[in-house]
């Protein structure tokens, strides 16, 4: 399969697990946002220019239709204030875990320690842009502390990896079949030249 082949249906399956599971955060089966920016940041970094606007868009457009459809403005919703729009540098941060694991992989373990660690600083910044700028300028927080801050980034930090580390831990998986499989890095767009590195 062509680079741009492999790309394109990447790009299709992350904005299908995108859709699939941000329409509502607390269905059983839990919302993949986080995790498909870190594995796109992975797989599309040749496309990073467009790819992550078009998944940023689309996880806008996914909350603009959930909120609309029941029946409230958007603007007016409960997790819609100024904070909101951190989203951007806090999904970024997902998508440079997932460029700098694509920089420094290798068949090897020593890509899923780094993974591991890309994985664990990228959803630790996330949460501080997301979480810390909803709590400090939102006005449904009410009485700010830094001490509330503190306990209230920590109480949703684990989840929040727990999930991402789930749904980027089936991707490593299907890479590590892929790769075993063709025996190759496997890694979409990767040329020869840069497997011989």
């Amino acid at each position: 399969m062509k680079p741009n082949t492999q790309r394109t249906l990447i790009l299709a399956l992350l904005a299908v697990l995108m859709i699939g599971t941000r329409v509502n955060h607390w269905t059983p089966i839990p919302d993949a946002s986080w995790a498909v920016f870190f594995i796109g940041g992975f797989y599309l970094r040749n496309w990073t220019r467009w790819a992550f606007p078009l998944l940023m868009v689309l996880a806008v457009a996914i909350d603009y239709a959930v909120i609309t459809g029941q029946g409230m403005s958007f603007w007016q919703h409960y997790c819609v204030s100024a904070a909101y729009w951190f989203l951007v540098p806090a999904y970024f941060a997902m998508w440079a875990g997932g460029l700098w694991v694509a920089r420094n992989y290798s068949r090897s373990w020593r890509t899923l320690g780094l993974t591991a660690v890309a994985l664990l600083a990228s959803v630790a910044v996330c949460q501080l842009l997301s979480q810390g700028s909803f709590y400090w300028l939102s006005d449904s927080v009410a009485d700010k502390s830094v001490a509330g801050w503190a306990a209230n980034y920590f109480e949703w930090l684990l989840p929040y990896l727990r999930t991402t580390a789930t749904y980027v831990g089936i991707a490593t998986l299907v890479q590590a079949i892929a790769a075993g499989a063709s025996k190759t890095d496997a890694l979409p767009g990767r040329s020869d030249d840069a497997r011989k590195r």
